[in-house]
């Protein structure tokens, strides 16, 4: 893993019209923004969108970014804001009855081929639930959950308080456990 020292330094030069050191950070940092965005979207052609979209703006507003060595989580911050978007968007698609595209980046799918029956059905479940709830709350629950985020990084990513990156991941957790004892 880069350090923060390495990335305030390439951010610098990067700021100073430096395409190597943009280079540099995109490819330290592609992996993580896209496996995120592919399991927080569940789908790989929106996450594709979004890594695209959050470095072209992240290059474009490289200058207005206070701390260089903050730079990886700056770029989720990002990242998830564009993913917001294409949930919200993707939800009003889908009340809308437009929405026919389909989750090829679940949880059941990303599960290994030994995972059991029974641990299938339940990531089918969870991915089923989380279809259902705002995009804060999945977006909070799969950083938390799924990425490992710890609390204040997962706020962080989402652009909120502490409080509020809790009380969305207990709304998710809330709804998932719902999902979960209605099924058959």
């Amino acid at each position: 893993m880069a350090s923060p020292a390495d990335d305030a330094e390439l951010v610098r030069r990067a700021r100073d019209g430096d395409r190597w050191a943009e280079e540099a950070l995109y490819r330290r940092h592609v992996r993580r923004v896209t496996d995120t965005a592919t399991r927080v979207l569940g789908r790989m052609d929106e996450a594709e969108d979004v890594v695209q979209d959050t470095f072209l703006k992240a290059f474009a507003k490289l200058h207005t970014l206070r701390d260089p060595a903050l730079f990886p989580r700056w770029l989720l911050r990002i990242a998830m804001n564009r993913a917001r978007g294409k949930l919200r968007k993707r939800k009003v698609m889908r009340s809308l009855g437009l929405d026919h595209t389909v989750d090829d980046a679940t949880l059941e799918r990303f599960a290994s081929r030994e995972t059991p029956a029974d641990v299938r059905l339940e990531l089918a479940g969870i991915d089923a639930a989380l279809r259902e709830v705002a995009p804060d709350h999945r977006i909070a629950w799969m950083l938390h959950e799924v990425e490992g985020l710890s609390l204040p990084e997962a706020a962080d990513a989402c652009n909120c308080s502490l409080a509020t990156v809790k009380r969305w991941i207990r709304k998710a957790k809330d709804r998932i456990e719902a999902h979960i004892e209605e099924a058959p």
